[in-house]
């Protein structure tokens, strides 16, 4: 089991209808096939960290994490959501082998060199030196 954690904040001016658009892409995703669990909603944690939500989802396993990554439909709500964001954070975790996460990233990996676009973005909201 792999648990994606993402705890984001929205740019200054994007409007309450953007944000309920970003929020409802998230759900679809977060609901996929391949997703055993799903949660988007508003971040509990300490408001001075600057996050203003969160997105959970729980994979069941490597293969599923590829068809999550690569879904369409993820894939499509990347493109609503990233410039609509202004920081984000991740925690990521799994019960299993812990080599399992060198196998994601390596998939995030390619993900990013077939996307350079979204690369160069997901870099901004998380830092240069994250990996994301």
């Amino acid at each position: 089991m792999f648990v994606n954690v993402l705890r984001f904040r929205f740019k200054e001016g994007v409007t309450a209808e953007e944000q309920d658009e970003v929020l409802t892409v998230m759900r679809r995703t977060a609901s996929l096939e391949s997703s055993v669990l799903g949660v988007v909603g508003a971040d509990l944690g300490d408001p001075a960290e600057g996050f203003t939500h969160a997105y959970l989802a729980v994979i069941a396993d490597l293969d599923a994490f590829k068809r999550y990554t690569w879904d369409p439909v993820h894939l499509s709500g990347d493109e609503v959501i990233m410039d609509k964001l202004e920081k984000m954070s991740a925690v990521r975790f799994s019960d299993d082998d812990p080599a399992i996460g060198q196998a994601m990233y390596a998939e995030v990996a390619a993900k990013r060199e077939r996307f350079p676009v979204w690369s160069k973005r997901v870099g901004e909201l998380f830092g240069e030196d994250s990996l994301a």
